[in-house]
């Protein structure tokens, strides 16, 4: 698949992904995201999807892809609650 083609699908599912809390939004109080929680989650999706496109890519055998795989989408997960709820206490949450 060319390269273009792989990253209009990223960057498609990316928007797909912000349109729900986007649509949320209309529909309840209690997600109440700013432009700079869609800015933010926008670079941490593209950087995920970028980086497991690059381990799918460059890495040949499957057992290593598989670790690297999981490995990034812990990480995002990590990272993705510490934006969110501060659940490890870190500046980097805000807290």
């Amino acid at each position: 698949m060319a390269l273009g083609k792989r990253l209009l699908y990223i960057f498609s599912f990316i928007i797909f992904l912000l349109l729900i809390p986007f649509i949320a939004m209309q529909f309840s109080d209690q997600v109440n995201w700013t432009a700079s929680d869609f800015l933010i989650m926008g670079f941490l999706l593209l950087g995920f999807g970028l980086l497991i496109d690059l381990v799918l890519r460059k890495v040949k055998t499957k057992s290593s892809r598989a670790y690297l795989v999981i490995g990034i989408v812990v990480l995002f997960l990590l990272v993705w609650a510490e934006l969110a709820v501060g659940i490890f206490g870190t500046p980097f949450g805000g807290s």
